[in-house]
């Protein structure tokens, strides 16, 4: 099942249930995923500059698409920070890329993930949207583990346009999140 698959399935089953679960008098009213942004920070850019076109190649292999830089807003002399300076990646997607991105997380990387028991009910914002982090980037299947120079983590969030955790809970254990049992 591809990503264009599930946008399918979203608009043809998922939409129609939503709306009937939470008496919705329109389909279009239903909770839907806005975007997915996935950040990488990364420390040691600020030493090495190689890091941060390791990383960012890394990234716009994983999300098909390319990353931008994110800078320090404010200096921080205990973390020999100054304001300007790159500190971490980022990647917004929409539409298609969001889909697909989605449906190999829940397919492909979640379960490769070490004792992975389902992902945390903890992580909502009270907003409707929901954060994970990854700790290892490897765990996705694009990135060459030969070509891998240090092991970073991820944080995904996945922005809904439900304004409530339980209506978002909802709409992504229909889209296939694999919520921990209990």
């Amino acid at each position: 099942m591809s990503g264009t698959n599930l946008k399918k399935k979203y608009q043809e089953k998922i939409a129609p249930k939503l709306a009937k679960e939470l008496g919705l008098a329109n389909v279009l009213a239903a909770p839907r995923m806005e975007k997915i942004i996935i950040n990488v920070g990364l420390s040691e850019a600020m030493e090495d500059k190689k890091a941060l076109e390791t990383a960012s190649n890394n990234l716009a292999v994983i999300t098909g698409q390319k990353p931008k830089v994110t800078k320090a807003r404010q200096s921080i002399a205990g973390f020999k920070l100054r304001a300007g300076q790159p500190i971490g990646l980022m990647v917004t997607l929409r539409g298609q890329r969001m889909y697909d991105f989605f449906e190999k997380l829940v397919t492909v990387v979640l379960p490769r993930s070490r004792d992975f028991q389902g992902v945390s009910l903890k992580n909502f914002d009270g907003q409707g949207n929901y954060s994970l982090g990854i700790p290892e980037q490897i765990v996705f299947p694009e990135v060459d583990y030969a070509k891998v120079d240090k092991v970073k983590g991820l944080e995904i969030t996945i922005v809904t346009n439900a304004r409530t955790d339980e209506k978002s809970k909802r709409l992504l254990e229909l889209l296939g999140m694999p919520f921990e049992k209990g």
